[in-house]
């Protein structure tokens, strides 16, 4: 580890600024599926959504300096790019999103996505999960409540209770524990009302990523998503994990069949070049800037707007979709063998090419092993492949490479796990 240069980030950054590992890696050079570090050591990359198409592609690349050594503007010139851009990218949804606007993050996506609830609405209130995270603007901080132990502070934010069977609503099962979490929008809707700030919409991630991409009981978004329109809100789907064939299929709520009013947008879409967006019915987009003048000055330039496409492009061209149903389905397979051989394994949870690993002191129990997870992903680090932990006990082993991932990087990855597992003294 370079101690001088961490040194120097905790001067300029301070000591909280979040570094991953307990020995924090200098990473300097990124190809394919694989980071190197400042020793030119190599980790396999089962971590990084961002390059969805493999770090440093070189289509995207290539598009990237192609268009930078041409034009990078603000967007309130015409430009190809822009155009084009959005037409391929709401050509992948529901013929009824058929607009898009465009920011630079995720979190400048979905506060623009609350803008528009909220708004065309006339209502205040939005409902998230208990342990979620859309981002850090001052708006959408509000929804962070994967940092706050499953609450908000803030009076015009309901947090339900996300859906899951492994720990489920009050040991409910069957029926009963989809009524139940259904029972919950209900409340939160009617506690708008009393309030008189009514329901603008309901965002959520349609794997719920973040909180360990739960098995949710069938039909749970369908209920909720009446429930949400009928009260008069918008129901808003973050596709910022889930999001560009990260399940298998392009979007993560077609795995659900559920159709969203607005989705939001960000992290994988330029392989790395901040771009994020909002992509929404076009008679939503409309009334949105009819009553707002909303421009964002670097949101959808024509370099990003290259990367956006190039992203696109390696996609369809590498047939990476079809690629993370195979491979996803075959590590699934493999962690799901791992349960059979480690007590800690007390569940295996999967979506196209994004793994959790839920550990636990006790399968009876369930308790969660928070402690075992950490050095489970330290170790892993240590022995050259990058994973991560996420969940609201912090116990859940986060896995999500880049597209390209073989089996080939399914075994070492597969392998390495389990010598780390085994090494677990719990």
């Amino acid at each position: 580890m370079n101690t001088s240069l961490l040194e120097r980030r905790h001067r300029l950054l301070g000591k909280a600024a979040p570094l991953f590992y307990d020995q924090p890696l200098h990473i300097v050079r990124g190809q394919g599926v694989f980071l190197y570090d400042a020793d030119g050591r190599e980790y396999l990359d089962a971590y990084n959504n961002v390059p969805v198409v493999g770090h440093c592609h070189p289509t995207v690349v290539q598009a990237l300096a192609a268009q930078a050594a041409q034009l990078n503007v603000h967007t309130r010139y015409l430009h190809e790019n822009v155009v084009d851009y959005a037409e391929r990218l709401t050509a992948t949804f529901d013929a009824s999103l058929a607009m898009a606007v465009f920011t630079c993050t995720g979190s400048e996506a979905n506060d623009v996505a609350l803008r528009m609830a909220r708004t065309l609405s006339g209502r205040e209130g939005i409902i998230c999960s208990s342990s979620t995270y859309h981002g850090n603007t001052a708006a959408v901080d509000e929804l962070s409540t994967i940092f706050s132990g499953g609450r908000t502070t803030s009076a015009r934010v309901r947090a339900v209770p996300f859906p899951e069977s492994y720990r489920p609503l009050r040991g409910l099962g069957g029926p009963a524990l989809l009524d139940a979490y259904v029972a919950e929008v209900e409340e939160a809707i009617r506690s708008f009302e009393a309030q008189g700030l009514g329901l603008a919409g309901m965002l959520v991630c349609p794997i719920f990523a973040n909180e360990g991409l739960p098995e949710v009981p069938a039909g749970y978004l369908e209920r909720v998503a009446r429930l949400v329109r009928q009260a008069g809100g918008y129901l808003i789907f973050d596709e910022v994990q889930a999001g560009f064939g990260r399940t298998g299929r392009m979007w993560g709520h077609q795995c659900a069949g559920v159709v969203p009013d607005i989705v939001t947008l960000g992290k994988p879409m330029g392989n790395g070049h901040p771009i994020g967006g909002v992509v929404a019915r076009a008679d939503i987009v409309d009334a949105f800037r009819e009553h707002v003048m909303y421009f964002n000055t670097f949101g959808g330039n024509p370099v990003s707007c290259a990367a956006g496409l190039a992203v696109l492009q390696v996609l369809q061209e590498e047939q990476l979709l079809a690629n993370a149903q195979e491979v996803g389905a075959y590590v699934a397979r493999g962690l799901r063998e791992l349960r059979a051989t480690h007590a800690v394994i007390g569940d295996v949870r999967a979506r196209g090419m994004f793994w959790s690993v839920e550990l636990v002191a006790d399968r009876n129990t369930r308790e969660p092993a928070p402690a075992a997870a950490k050095a489970v992903l330290n170790a892993m680090k240590d022995r050259g492949v990058l994973i991560s932990r996420l969940g609201p006990f912090d116990n859940v082993l986060k896995m999500r490479p880049p597209l390209p991932f073989s089996r080939g990087h399914a075994d070492r990855l597969l392998e390495t796990l389990d010598r780390c597992l085994a090494d677990l003294h719990v």
